[in-house]
């Protein structure tokens, strides 16, 4: 035991400062996010709103989303990551607390898209200020660093939200959710200072090649969104269904949700450091594996009778989150190298943002017209797409690679080639 424990701190170590400092904001920000997990279930208990009518709000919330990336990746080329994030937990937070007070369709509408246009400036500066802060060796850790602090807030977040809501009404975690925003804002400003922040002159002087003409790139992003927008449905018509089919209450619903966190705060750093170390696992294929995973916790939905069962597809989903999101953000990275980083990973961002815009309303209007257990057969469906465009779009890469190769002269190639630099270790 005490090897083990030895082996998970050390998978901590060679991180910088400031990725520490990053992943503090993130805690202290999804810490307090308990509207999301709950916000289906607001809608329809608490304001008496329809499915349908959800799907609504949910993809007003998913537009505010994609616009919210793609404008925080503009805004990250231009001005830096720093004041992105200020501007996005402070507005994002400031929101939060408001929209308790919306009743309507149109004003929530309305509502949860400024709100997703806000939280969301944030997700490309975020990706930048990691890839300013890490080296090469270490980007998937210091990625997976973030996502441990998210997952560890999501942990304590949904739990903790379904015992404000049997204590206190639903109205509460707006309040808890807009102020930790806030606070996490005032953290990052006092953390990291103005001064402190790296130069982001290297980005000013960025070629002209665009994400847009990236086709490998364009599949891979195809794939990541039609995989986000299956991955949602565990945060969105996931809680319906144990509801509903299940007759599990808040508490119970928040502690399976919660699990989700846990397994990732106490497994992703070491498994993602003893993957990373590994030469001879490609990152096509651990992300293949975790789409047999996610497939895998479908299926327990399926077939899966109780709540042993339910918890096991969570842990299959959790080991599936843990395969796919590191690594895929670690190969966008890799990609955006000495391009336009900031709308490369608005890019990146964005393809998660279509889980908003159109994963939470096609689960709940697949549910109104076909049932939970035929929706959740067309999600393993779907799947199986998702992988097969993730494969195409290696395959892709590869072959562009050969040929833009066997176009440059031999003299030219090796002056591509990088210098040989002695390690001081």
């Amino acid at each position: 035991m005490p090897h083990l424990f030895q082996h998970y701190l050390l998978s901590f170590q060679g991180l910088k400062r400031e990725i520490w400092i990053l992943a503090g904001v993130s805690l202290i920000n999804r810490a307090g996010a308990m509207v999301i997990p709950f916000l289906s279930l607001y809608l329809t208990e608490k304001m008496g709103f329809t499915y349908g009518q959800v799907g609504w709000i949910m993809t007003s919330f998913g537009i505010g989303s994609v616009l919210g990336s793609l404008v925080g990746g503009k805004m990250t080329d231009q001005i830096g990551f720093y004041p992105v994030i200020l501007l996005s937990l402070f507005g994002g937070g400031i929101g939060l607390i408001f929209l308790k007070n919306l009743e309507s369709l149109p004003s929530l509408c309305l509502g949860f898209f400024l709100v997703s246009f806000l939280t969301d400036l944030i997700r490309p500066a975020l990706f930048v200020g990691i890839d300013a802060y890490s080296r090469k060796e270490n980007k998937t850790r210091s990625i997976t660093l973030i996502r441990l602090a998210i997952n560890l807030g999501f942990s304590i977040g949904p739990a903790t939200g379904g015992l404000l809501i049997s204590q206190w009404g639903y109205s509460t975690l707006f309040w808890v959710d807009g102020i930790s925003c806030m606070l996490a804002a005032m953290y990052f400003g006092i953390a990291l200072q103005t001064k402190k922040v790296r130069s982001n002159a290297k980005y000013e002087k960025q070629g002209s090649a665009s994400p847009y003409r990236d086709q490998p790139y364009l599949v891979f992003m195809l794939s990541l969104a039609l995989f986000s927008i299956i991955f949602i449905q565990y945060f969105s018509t996931v809680p319906l269904f144990y509801r509903e089919n299940h007759l599990f209450s808040e508490k119970t619903i928040g502690l399976l949700m919660s699990m989700n966190g846990l397994i990732i705060f106490i497994l992703e750093m070491p498994l993602v450091n003893a993957l990373e170390k590994n030469k001879k696992l490609s990152k096509l294929l651990i992300m293949n594996i975790s789409g047999f995973m996610v497939i895998g916790s479908f299926l327990v939905l399926i077939f899966g009778p109780n709540f042993a069962w339910l918890a096991a597809g969570m842990a299959l989903l959790s080991i599936g989150e843990m395969l796919m999101f590191p690594f895929s953000n670690a190969v966008a990275m890799e990609r955006a190298a000495g391009k336009k980083q900031g709308e490369y990973m608005a890019l990146y961002a964005i393809a998660f943002s279509f889980a908003h815009l159109f994963g939470h309303n096609l689960g709940l209007q697949s549910i109104k017209l076909f049932g939970f257990y035929t929706s959740w057969w067309i999600m393993v469906i779907g799947l199986h797409i998702s992988f097969g465009l993730l494969y195409l779009s290696f395959k892709m890469n590869k072959r562009q690679k050969k040929k833009q190769g066997t176009r440059l002269p031999s003299k030219q190639k090796k002056l591509q080639e990088p210098p040989k630099i002695n390690s001081p270790e």
